[in-house]
């Protein structure tokens, strides 16, 4: 484990002094193809560096922040789009730029508002509600520090998914915000674009909504690539692609019938979710069940509990050791 944590610190150290030269260079060259040419070995390094981790932990951590939320920021970036681009290229402070390139943050535009109680939507206890809320823990505790030094506010990550009423619903307004804000501009928005002028405007969305989801789910082949270092089975990918298919069938059925017909939510949301739950299990956790993710992270933070304390009496140790050598001296 610590191996681990040195290569760690050293993969962060080389992926914010790329960072820094994104914010020197690429920055001050217009948006455009020639400042996607200078971001683009960047780019291709942030692909390679969680390749020196193999702890799930620190190794997913690093492949989340940085192939996934870096490079697509970074893509957006050099196109003049997305959180580090502004019109003032001096407009964002250099710290700023690090933080919100990698890690799941925006720049707070307003003071945050008191909630009015009469308008304060209530959630359910669940054990999925409370698994959720221990996601955003987690992101929350990696960004705490930027949060709190620069006037940061962490993107919300969920908005109780178990109250979703279709797939529309749960993957665009409900589950895990920060990927389709991301994949959004990048991918669905560009495709729109493209298949607008060749389908037409009424069903463009649904080629756009396939060619999303199939991004992410190689996205997160990707990822579980780096956890396991197994061969990919694909299982991931055609588990988006079945959840983007059913977003398009989604979709063309909503522009049929027109508003004419609709499920109540007592029927819809149990619907919604256990179709999510079920394809998921059938798809997307046996990846995980491959790489022993569940087993390997029980072991890790029962290394990194031994190791913290392990550190903390070597400095306890020392502490005492230099206090006697005052008391002794002085």
């Amino acid at each position: 484990m610590e191996d681990e944590i040195k290569n760690f610190i050293k993969v962060w150290i080389l992926a914010l002094a790329s960072l820094t030269y994104c914010y020197l260079i690429p920055s001050k060259i217009p948006k455009g193809k020639f400042r996607f040419l200078s971001l683009l070995p960047i780019i291709i390094f942030f692909i390679i560096l969680p390749l020196n981790l193999t702890t799930i932990s620190l190794g997913g951590i690093t492949a989340f922040f940085l192939p996934w939320l870096a490079n697509f920021n970074l893509l957006l970036f050099s196109f003049g789009k997305g959180p580090l681009s502004s019109d003032d290229p001096y407009s964002i402070s250099f710290s700023r730029f690090i933080f919100t390139a990698c890690l799941p943050i925006k720049i707070k535009q307003n003071p945050s508002l008191k909630s009015n109680p009469k308008t304060k939507q209530t959630t359910k206890s669940s054990p999925l509600n409370f698994a959720i809320k221990g996601l955003e823990l987690a992101l929350a505790i990696v960004a705490a520090m930027a949060a709190t030094l620069l006037n940061l506010e962490l993107e919300p990550q969920f908005h109780d998914p178990y109250l979703s009423t279709s797939l529309q619903d749960f993957w665009g307004r409900r589950w895990n915000l920060m990927v389709p804000n991301i994949l959004r501009p990048t991918v669905y928005d560009p495709i729109l674009y493209v298949s607008t002028v060749i389908v037409g405007r009424k069903w463009a969305a649904l080629p756009a909504a396939l060619a999303t989801f199939l991004v992410s789910g190689l996205m997160h082949e990707l990822i579980f690539f780096y956890y396991g270092r197994v061969r990919p089975t694909w299982e991931v990918t055609c588990f988006f692609v079945l959840q983007g298919f059913c977003v398009a069938l989604e979709i063309l059925v909503k522009k049929v019938v027109k508003g004419r017909w609709r499920l109540h939510p007592v029927v819809s949301a149990p619907l919604t979710v256990g179709f999510v739950v079920v394809s998921g299990a059938g798809l997307f956790f046996p990846q995980l069940v491959r790489c022993d993710a569940f087993v390997r992270s029980s072991v890790e933070v029962a290394a990194f509990v031994g190791f913290f304390k392990e550190l903390g009496w070597t400095i306890f140790g020392m502490s005492n050791w230099v206090s006697q050598w005052c008391t002794s001296n002085f």
